[in-house]
């Protein structure tokens, strides 16, 4: 009898599971193509917690899967001394988040330590903001981001309010990996939990206190008085976490033209309005565009459902709309700050910001501008967080601002994840500032590309499903490895990093030398003419990923060059 079988017939008799579960299971008797998908495999705690589609089985998300990983975070807990600090649980607005989030809080409170559970949905970034605001050892976040409507996740942080790095990831993922029986989870039922004063409910303290946060990030706020009333925005939660913390923090500055998309307003685990809820695609948007145009709004925003990554359309003077990839609403949320900060005296001597090795270079001439060091470390937000911690802990260095081309900006140390909430304030004072000026902020985007030049970069990927698929990927990397391109499109290869090996290579000399960042299965081409090719699995779905970017002299040849090595990364990399 095959593995995945003998896995399937256990959940469908040992009592343990309780009747749904086993009833979901018996009614796919039949089908051992879905046997397998669901049994192959445990679904994997990795560096990013869990994440995968709901349902019953070992490779699904369920109430076995999460109170599996709870156990393991709770038994590496335990051994750490941090049990009497707690753990906050936040969740969005998926399917099962609310049980699961519970679920966590109980086995926590079984073993001995305290829970914070939030009292409905809440954002990302306030989860994170949450671990350290209550002294918390770590924080759990029941989401899966922007995945679509089958999907959850589970993700975790760790004291300084970013999600586990090293070497608390390894710890907590061998904790789980030594789980190898769901008997081996403890639990309680809730009012046992509280009667103990093992698991508490949290909200509108900790509310306000995020808020306070999100106000301490304006800079201009006599532009916001004389704009606020004169600025439309349209603003759309995709069915997710953000209604209520942007609405509420937009409406505290005094902005009285906030228009919410009525049909994306309300939580809805099922996104009907929106199958894919990432604010990165342009159906994301459709409704957003319609009602924008319908009342000429200045600024549309978009929050994914936990609410850590902001879209934005902005309007020019003619009246069109024009998307910003993260890496532009990054760099011109980068420019603003940075000018704004040292214009009032704000911008310390040891300044820095952070982005991520796949954002664009763009940032990198704005620090220098600014007399500003410019940071960078893997894909990953965590690893922004972990700058900020550094800094904190040495001493030297002064936050300014974070991002990553996926959409995601911090521009404070009170979160140590992205915040899509915060992001919308930034850019609606931006709005509210440049209007005041009688310009746009499609106006100001030109003028960062008039004065740095026109960057431009771009991400595509190939999905490889299942088994089979995760056999793909791998080879994938392997063949690129063992024989790296000497060019791309018209671009000669210069340096190839492998971060995997921690060595950067240059092409035609001996010269090789140590990468600093921790090691990932990422491999970074560096081309001729400023241009570059990044190549990666992705962390949280089935999919090989390219980033790469050029510098032009203008936005035509911006197009043009994108284009054609759009064409030559596909072609050469991809295939």
């Amino acid at each position: 009898m095959n593995d995945y079988m003998k896995a399937y017939r256990e959940w469908c008799e040992d009592p343990f599971f309780d009747e749904a579960t086993r009833a979901e299971l018996k009614a796919i008797s039949g089908d051992e193509k879905e046997i397998e998908d669901r049994f192959y495999d445990t679904l994997k705690f990795g560096t990013a917690g869990l994440r995968g589609i709901l349902g019953a089985g070992t490779n699904r998300m369920n109430r076995y899967t999460v109170g599996a990983a709870t156990q393991g975070l709770a038994n590496y807990i335990i051994k750490q001394g941090g049990q009497e600090r707690g753990v906050v649980i936040a969740h969005d607005c998926r399917h099962m988040s609310p049980e699961f989030a519970q679920e966590a809080g109980l086995v926590l409170a079984a073993n001995g330590i305290k829970a914070y559970v939030f009292d409905s949905l809440r954002p990302t970034p306030e989860l994170s903001f949450a671990v350290r605001y209550l002294n918390c050892i770590a924080g759990i976040n029941i989401t899966a981001s922007h995945n679509p409507a089958a999907y959850n996740g589970y993700k975790v942080y760790w004291e300084d309010g970013a999600q586990i790095t090293p070497p608390h990831d390894t710890g907590i993922m061998d904790e789980v990996a030594a789980i190898t029986s769901y008997h081996d989870i403890r639990t309680t039922d809730r009012e046992q939990a509280e009667k103990d004063g093992l698991y508490h409910t949290i909200g509108e303290e900790v509310d306000k206190a995020y808020d306070a946060c999100i106000d301490a990030l304006v800079l201009d706020r006599e532009a916001i008085k004389r704009q606020a009333d004169e600025l439309t925005i349209v603003f759309t939660p995709l069915h997710g976490t953000g209604n209520l913390p942007v609405r509420r923090n937009l409406e505290k500055l005094g902005f009285n033209k906030v228009l919410v998309v009525p049909e994306q307003e309300l939580p809805d685990g099922d996104f009907p309005t929106a199958p894919y809820p990432n604010p990165e695609t342009p159906q994301a948007f459709e409704l957003a565009l319609e009602l924008g145009r319908k009342e000429q709004a200045d600024i549309l925003l978009a929050t994914d459902p936990d609410a850590d990554r902001l879209g934005v359309y902005v309007r020019d003077a003619a009246g069109e709309y024009h998307p910003l990839t993260g890496n532009m609403s990054g760099c011109l949320m980068e420019e603003y700050l940075l000018a704004q900060r040292k214009q009032r005296g704000l911008l310390p001597q040891d300044a820095f910001v952070v982005r991520t090795i796949v954002s664009t270079k763009l940032a990198d001439a704005i620090a220098e501008a600014y007399d500003t060091e410019l940071v960078e470390v893997l894909t990953g937000f965590k690893y922004i967080g972990e700058k900020i911690l550094e800094a904190e802990e040495s001493g030297h260095g002064h936050y300014q601002f974070g991002f990553e081309e996926s959409y995601g900006s911090l521009a404070a140390g009170y979160a140590r994840d992205k915040d899509a909430v915060g992001a919308a304030v930034i850019l609606c004072e931006m709005a509210a500032y440049y209007r005041d000026k009688g310009e746009t902020l499609w106006d100001a985007m030109v003028a960062v590309f008039e004065k740095y030049g026109w960057y431009r970069e771009e991400v595509t990927a190939v999905s490889h499903e299942g088994v089979e698929g995760r056999a793909k990927i791998e080879e994938t990397m392997k063949n690129l490895r063992e024989a790296p391109p000497e060019s791309i499109g018209d671009y000669r290869v210069t340096a190839v990093r492998d971060y995997q090996t921690g060595i950067r290579r240059e092409i035609g000399t001996d010269n090789e030398e140590a990468i600093t960042l921790p090691k990932s299965n990422v491999l970074y081409y560096e081309l001729e003419d400023g241009a570059w090719a990044c190549v990666r699995p992705s962390g949280t779905e089935p999919k090989i990923k390219v980033y790469f970017g050029i510098r032009a002299a203008s936005e035509t040849e911006s197009a043009q060059k994108t284009e054609e090595m759009k064409r030559a990364v596909e072609e050469e990399l991809l295939n």
